[in-house]
């Protein structure tokens, strides 16, 4: 486990009031993206070396999440207890927005308990990044076949549990701002179902980093809108999991609409 941990109070995150520079001002886009750049770059260099391990994970993740906020992004994250109180490995399924869940999530889960995403194959062949999301050991999906990802998702996802690994879902066919229920998949519960672990519920609002019309990964950085995570309380798959599956896109749909969205 790493050392480097946000500081909560009352199970909450908030970012710290702090003087935003003139540039971060006038350009946070552009001043962001260079420092993460550098950030992922140096990651890539150490995971190629095989030595990009959780601490490493975490360091980077603290890095982005804090070069966001000295642009003058500010987080609130919630309900982090749920994640520390579970005694066992768990199925988080939440909402996807933007790039910057992908590269935050670590390092408020991974300090309390090692995780792994199910992501898209195409992120284990993006140029730099590839390295570091191979290092992670994640479980790849095609979108293109779903029977065989169904089949990909449970193997490896049982797989994973069952070495003490939780697991971070996205049922999402797309990331967006809209949250949509209908291209909501309940691939995550399926997989908590079989597996007998618990699932944990995730809703974030995370449009302070836009999606690009050319690089879906670089849009554009905009400091007014606040970054929010909200972990809601552990549940177990009973029968089918409907129930379940229903639950998480309520409790999705009401943080949301608290949230302004």
């Amino acid at each position: 486990m790493s050392t480097t941990k946000l500081q909560y109070s009352n199970s909450v995150y908030q970012t710290a009031a702090k003087k935003i520079s003139l540039l971060s001002k006038t350009f946070p886009a552009f001043s962001f993206y260079s420092k993460f750049l550098a950030i992922i770059f140096r990651a890539s260099q150490k995971a190629k070396r095989g030595k990009y391990d959780n601490f490493a994970w975490c360091k980077s993740s603290f890095a982005v999440l804090r070069s966001l906020e000295k642009k003058g992004v500010s987080f609130e994250i919630s309900g982090i207890n749920f994640i520390e109180q579970l005694e066992e490995p768990c199925v988080i399924i939440g909402n996807h927005m933007s790039m910057l869940e992908t590269v935050v999530l670590p390092i408020i889960i991974q300090p309390i308990r090692d995780v792994t995403f199910i992501v898209k194959q195409p992120l284990l062949d993006y140029p730099v990044f590839k390295h570091v999301m191979r290092s992670r050991d994640p479980i790849a999906v095609t979108r293109t076949n779903p029977r065989q990802d169904l089949k990909t998702v449970m193997e490896g996802g049982i797989d994973r549990l069952s070495r003490g690994i939780s697991i971070i879902v996205f049922p999402q066919t797309t990331r967006t701002r809209q949250f949509d229920p209908s291209h909501f998949s309940s691939i995550g519960v399926k997989l908590a179902q079989k597996a007998n672990a618990p699932i944990v519920p995730l809703v974030l609002k995370t449009d302070a980093w836009g999606n690009g019309k050319r690089l879906k990964d670089f849009g554009k950085i905009d400091p007014a809108k606040k970054v929010y995570f909200a972990f809601g309380e552990p549940m177990r798959v009973k029968r089918r999991g409907n129930e379940e599956h229903q639950a998480i896109i309520d409790f999705i749909q009401k943080k949301l609409q608290e949230w302004g969205e």
